[in-house]
């Protein structure tokens, strides 16, 4: 006897593609299984962005069934549209009818009969860093809250999964490689060639990664931000250790010039 492929069989099913939302059509399979556990025909996955203002944007970077190229091109600000509105809002959004709504401007395809969607938004650490998009239900009906509540539930595992794409990014970059081996140096007692070459190497790699993997120009700085505080706290440290021995040092040099008693 067959088993009937329930929205939560189909979520528990879910929870296997997070140890391979690393690979290169990560991306494109979170949204090709939320759209099946929405059971709906299309599905649109968009992440945050920086500008060199440091102004967020939110576009199409994955997505499932028919989608206009020029979706691909398009950045959405905060407030902006459907996508926008969840992004500022932190809420996740259910149109019954998008050409009944405020939304109507954003519909594109007019000859489709199924009006209804659903948005929300994937966070992580507290942020909104995407958003899924969600359309065309299979069976032509409309979606209603528990579509809606099914998503969100949704969104917390692609949030996880995006977040363990990133991770799996960052060690198995040249950054994070570099790092391995200055440590496995380090327990060998062996210095490494041209440090100066080296710090160079691994601040290059450092920016190109992170920037590979997501992460804007915000996150970047604050990284870098980050490095030079603790930097700053080591040498803070270092100078007050040798305040600490310069007295001792002294005294034991004048201890050493000074004749013993007879």
């Amino acid at each position: 006897m067959a088993v009937t492929e329930t929205p939560l069989l189909r979520l528990k099913q879910f929870a296997g593609l997070l140890d391979e939302a690393g690979g290169e059509d990560g991306l494109q399979r979170l949204a090709e299984t939320t759209a099946r556990i929405l059971d709906s025909e299309r599905c649109s996955l968009m992440l945050r962005s920086e500008d060199e203002h440091s102004q967020l944007r939110w576009r199409v970077c994955a997505s499932f069934g028919p989608l206009p190229e020029r979706a691909f091109l398009e950045e959405v600000r905060a407030g902006e549209g459907i996508a926008g509105r969840v992004a500022a809002s932190g809420e996740a959004l259910l149109v019954p009818d998008i050409e009944r709504s405020e939304f109507v401007g954003c519909a594109r395809r007019a000859d489709d009969p199924r009006k209804s969607l659903l948005s929300a938004p994937v966070r992580h650490a507290g942020a909104v860093i995407g958003i899924l998009n969600v359309g065309a239900h299979r069976t032509g009906r409309v979606f209603d809250m528990d579509d809606l509540q099914l998503l969100e539930v949704v969104s917390l595992l692609v949030g996880k999964a995006i977040q363990i794409r990133q991770l799996q990014g960052l060690l198995n970059s040249r950054f994070a490689q570099l790092a391995l081996l200055e440590l496995a140096e380090k327990d060998l007692g062996q210095a490494l060639p041209n440090p100066d070459q080296v710090a160079r190497i691994v601040a290059r790699s450092f920016y190109k990664e992170m920037n590979r993997v997501g992460l804007g120009p915000r996150q970047i700085v604050n990284a870098a931000s980050e490095i030079i505080e603790q930097l700053s706290s080591s040498l803070v440290r270092h100078s007050r250790r040798l305040d600490r021995e310069a007295p001792d040092a002294a005294d034991a040099a004048v201890a050493g010039l000074t004749p013993p008693h007879v």
